[in-house]
């Protein structure tokens, strides 16, 4: 299982459109073969902060991810956008328990 994880801070007037696109991208992503889940969480108390939680069946699927077309527009709509800063972290993950 991969999880992916992070954070995306980008300049106020950026957000709209990010929130526009993270929408888009979350529900053509979910349909992909190997998507367990895959949100975008914008931050209740600062806007332009963006929080990213995916997780995948295999480092395939992800892989597979990355080649879509709606990962394609989504990288052109992010590269209008103003970011502060992005900290975004792969993990393999060989147990999970419920807690």
């Amino acid at each position: 299982m991969i999880v992916v994880a992070g954070e995306i801070k980008l300049a106020p007037e950026s957000a709209a459109a990010a929130r526009a696109a993270a929408i888009t991208m979350g529900r053509d992503t979910r349909a992909e073969p190997g998507c367990v889940t895959y949100r975008f969480y914008e931050d209740l108390e600062e806007r332009g902060h963006f929080h990213v939680f995916e997780i995948w069946e295999t480092a395939e699927a992800l892989k597979a991810h990355f080649e879509t077309p709606h990962m394609k527009a989504f990288r052109a709509t992010l590269g209008t956008l103003k970011f502060i800063s992005r900290e975004i972290t792969r993990y393999e993950v060989s147990k999970a328990e419920r807690i």
